[in-house]
């Protein structure tokens, strides 16, 4: 399984592509744009044309794209991976998409005698640069047991949630807490701003107790100094709040802060914010103010 496939090579796969070369791996890669992969290819990946000649050969293919759409090209298109992977090969979507295309995903790998794993990652690109990703792997154990070593390649949480669509659900779940935890730190600081206080005193005097959270070590400091740059895009914090919601409906639950986040971070979008990080969610709460 040394020679590694990886399709989606952006803010996080950059870095998951380095430390599989780091670890020993050949990587081989595809973009729509070379030149945007130029670094990584400079520092020994293989670049290919075309999705077909990137899988071709290889032990085990690795995809995170951004969009469920995105999923079904790179695996379904006549050509692509379920086309050219050898018999054998493990497939593994990284990507955060529908529990129900990483269902469909399996079936059909199974028909064609490929290994298929959904294992969605969390822990944003500081995560996928310092190789300390949180991955949360669905589909038969035997094969999240075979694919460890490129897991801890990449990751340092590495947990096994069940059947395929397993490791979508628990992304899912992952979510749904930074959505009403982000939310929380916006409207905290939208709080202490009104009032008058020096937020950063505010933070040095909250973050340590039970108000504590990742998203408010990461995200505050970087509301305060205006910086927006995404670790983690908007847009893509919508695609996965609404498959979110969409599972919930089937379950028959009715999340209301998760409705309530999204509908602001859809504002947010609609507004041409969709490219900025996830802390940008306080500009909503600006916005509010100044109506």
């Amino acid at each position: 399984m040394k020679r590694v496939g990886f399709i989606g090579v952006g803010i996080m796969g950059k870095s998951m592509v380095r430390n599989l070369m780091k670890a020993g791996y050949e990587l081989h890669i595809y973009a729509r744009k070379k030149e945007k992969v130029e670094d990584v290819v400079s520092e020994g990946a293989v670049f290919h044309e075309s999705i077909g000649d990137c899988v071709k050969g290889c032990g085990a293919v690795i995809t995170i794209v951004g969009f469920p759409a995105d999923v079904e090209e790179v695996y379904f298109e006549e050509g692509n991976i379920l086309d050219s992977a050898g018999k054998g090969a493990y497939l593994i979507d990284m990507t955060t998409t529908s529990p129900m295309l990483a269902e469909k995903l399996y079936e059909e790998g199974a028909k064609r005698g490929l290994h298929v794993l959904d294992a969605p990652v969390t822990g944003g690109d500081t995560g996928a640069k310092a190789g300390t990703l949180s991955i949360l792997a669905g589909g038969d154990r035997e094969d999240y047991e075979a694919c460890m070593p490129l897991f801890e390649a990449m990751g340092s949480n590495i947990n096994y949630q069940g059947r395929a669509g397993c490791g979508q659900h628990a992304k899912l779940a992952n979510q749904i807490m930074i959505a009403g935890t982000l939310s929380g730190v916006c409207e905290a600081l939208s709080y202490a701003k009104a009032k008058g206080l020096d937020l950063d005193a505010v933070l040095r005097s909250v973050s340590a107790g039970a108000a504590g959270s990742r998203q408010l070590d990461l995200f505050a400091p970087k509301i305060l100094s205006g910086d927006y740059e995404p670790g983690f895009f908007i847009k893509h914090f919508v695609k996965d709040m609404r498959l979110a919601l969409t599972e919930a409906n089937r379950s028959g639950l009715f999340l209301e802060v998760l409705s309530l986040v999204l509908s602001n971070y859809e504002q947010l979008e609609s507004e041409g914010y969709g490219d900025l990080g996830t802390q940008a969610l306080i500009k909503y709460y600006e916005s509010e103010k100044e109506e």
